[in-house]
């Protein structure tokens, strides 16, 4: 899927103006780390200005397309999943990003998910520290 691929190399460098244009004004984004979702672009928008400067050595390693019921709704969506690694802290992070699309294309929920618990620990302080940082939390 072609948004996929521009939402992968949007990540890969960093280039939160071309996320912007990937993503839908409602998009969900659950996180590995908060029991409810980041609501609204720009809440989800500054939650990855917080991920890039703190996910390191970030790569995708491929991806697998399908489609999947939504949490949201529970209407099944276009859906591709990335697995990726990266590093925070000095943690090594296995992830997956599971992103579920609307008619037109753009991301609509977003779902991360992290393993081993460590970097699960690892992870959440580091956002949370970069999104006090940014004043998106208190």
């Amino acid at each position: 899927m072609e948004t996929a691929e521009r939402f992968r190399a949007a990540v890969e460098k960093r280039d939160l103006t071309a996320l912007d244009d990937l993503f839908t004004e409602d998009i969900r984004l659950y996180s590995p780390v908060k029991f409810t979702p980041f609501e609204g672009k720009a809440a989800v928008l500054g939650l990855f200005g917080v991920l890039v400067r703190t996910l390191e050595d970030l790569r995708y390693l491929g991806h697998l397309e399908g489609a999947v019921e939504t949490t949201a709704d529970g209407t099944e969506a276009p859906t591709v999943i990335l697995p990726f690694r990266a590093t925070v802290n000095g943690k090594e992070i296995h992830g997956i990003d599971q992103l579920q699309f609307d008619g037109n294309g753009r991301v609509k929920e977003f779902t991360v998910m992290v393993r081993p618990q460590s970097a699960v620990h690892a992870l959440g302080e580091a956002v949370l520290a970069g999104l006090i940082a940014d004043g998106l939390a208190g």
